[in-house]
């Protein structure tokens, strides 16, 4: 294991022991679950006679299945009702603290851990989501597991783990203006591989990182997964303390300061040794968006599609299959490609800074008449604070529709859908074949800014010219 580096120092502070198997049993500090997930480790655990072993380790939420229009109970859809209320008896079952609409910390379970302090420096933390590698913004270890691990949290606080090697990647320079985290971690994946971080852990750093917000290196972790990476993680440093200062669940002021040089110390030092490192520079990234189905399959806003033959044998049926889904042929240039649909949400794009960011590309103009464009905020907190500052209203101007905290149509698994062979730009982060709802559905990744753009023009526009 990479000696010296932030994973290796979190990972020997939570093993318990090393299993037969050549695993090593790890302690998670805290656990996040859903609605989706968790019913069926839930009635596994009570088969078993068993309790929850930690229960003010886990944190509860609504997300994936809730309607972003209309939240009145009993949900239209009944298999969404029926994950609503079992969640509802399992959390009084079990007492675990329930951020449910009533809350006002409702939201995507990967935005209100971080915005609620629960998410620290040093920690495992393990939920059943694929995009847990979020987490890692603040220094930690971050696991998105299945339903069979999310029993066996629940019911030790432990989970089997191999051991990762661990990769840095930096990112020097500075970014151009214009240029997103979103277009960062596009332009990584493009360059890696949906493949390429398989077995690997993703230390991110590098004065483009350095200079990154805590939100914007959520952002860049949130999609290590999508790079086939286990977790993702920066280096905490004094952005990540000022972020957490405050928090609902952060440590108090007597505290602070110890606990602020405990963190500090699970950062990796001069001497880390990696398994590989890579670099890019800042300079070179320019706003990305993808073509076909996978989060690899991208170019620069301003590129054509490439040729078949620049792929390698074993992605040239998939990148056929992209072409063909899609609809789009090599050579083509991605801008002007047109839009049906606008979506502006998500556990990577659905906090208060990209809303801000969409905001600036909205304000003042209207989105196209052939377009369905809305905005859905990541949490309840994150929609309070939009309103204060008046977000909502320019988005509304615009033609948005502004909507309730849920995940939406990142994964569709409630009213918000593609219909027919739709088109979508999405900040989301996912492009799979009937990942928005409809199996003949095409989606375009892209940043925030770039959805705006997108939506006012009614096909793929370059954001930076309604920035100058």
């Amino acid at each position: 294991m990479a000696k010296g580096t932030l994973y290796n120092k979190v990972w020997n502070a939570h093993v318990v022991e090393k299993l037969p198997t050549g695993q090593y049993q790890l302690f998670i500090g805290l656990h996040l679950i859903h609605e989706v997930t968790s019913p069926q480790a839930f009635d596994m655990v009570t088969e078993k006679g068993l309790k929850v072993a930690y229960p003010e380790r886990t944190f509860a939420t609504v997300d994936h299945i809730v309607p972003t229009q209309s939240q009145a109970r009993p949900f239209q859809d009944g298999e969404a009702e029926q994950m609503m209320g079992a969640i509802e008896r399992n959390v009084r079952k079990f007492g675990i603290q329930f951020f449910d609409f009533g809350s006002g910390s409702q939201g995507i379970v990967h935005i209100i851990g971080p915005e609620n302090g629960l998410t620290q420096p040093g920690m495992t933390i393990a939920c059943g989501d694929s995009h847990t590698s979020t987490h890692g913004a603040f220094g930690t270890l971050a696991f998105g597991i299945g339903t069979t691990q999310v029993r066996d949290v629940l019911a030790t606080q432990c989970l089997a783990m191999d051991a990762l090697k661990v990769r840095r990647i930096n990112v020097t320079g500075r970014l151009k203006p214009g240029v997103t985290a979103k277009d960062v971690t596009l332009f990584i994946i493009q360059k890696l591989g949906v493949k390429g971080g398989i077995g690997y852990a993703y230390e991110y750093g590098g004065e483009v990182f350095d200079a990154m917000t805590m939100e914007e290196r959520m952002t860049v972790c949130n999609m290590a997964i999508e790079g086939g990476a286990r977790v993702g993680y920066v280096n905490p440093d004094q952005v990540t303390f000022d972020y957490l200062k405050g928090r609902k669940y952060s440590p108090s002021e007597e505290k602070w300061d110890k606990v602020v040089a405990y963190w500090g110390s699970f950062a990796s030092g001069p001497d880390a040794q990696y398994d590989d490192v890579v670099e890019f520079k800042g300079e070179d990234i320019e706003p990305i968006v993808t073509w076909g189905i996978t989060p690899d399959q991208s170019v620069g806003v301003n590129d054509r599609l490439p040729a078949v033959g620049k792929f390698s044998d074993d992605e040239v049926k998939t990148v056929e299959l992209a072409y063909r889904h899609m609809d789009l042929k090599p050579g083509e240039p991605i801008k002007g490609t047109p839009i049906d649909v606008a979506f502006i949400g998500s556990c990577t794009n659905g906090r208060l800074s990209d809303l801000r960011e969409a905001a600036k590309v909205a304000k003042g103009r209207k989105v196209s008449p052939k377009v369905r464009a809305f905005v859905v905020p990541g949490s309840q907190q994150v929609k309070v604070a939009a309103e204060k500052e008046g977000l909502d209203k320019v988005f509304r101007e615009a033609g948005f529709e502004w909507r309730e905290a849920g995940c939406s149509m990142c994964l569709a698994m409630n009213p918000d859908k593609l219909k027919g062979r739709e088109i979508s730009a999405s900040s989301s982060n996912r492009n799979f074949i009937g990942r928005q709802g409809s199996k003949d559905g095409r989606t375009m990744l892209m940043s925030p800014a770039m959805v705006a753009a997108a939506a006012i023009e009614g096909k793929v526009t370059d954001a930076r010219e309604f920035m100058k």
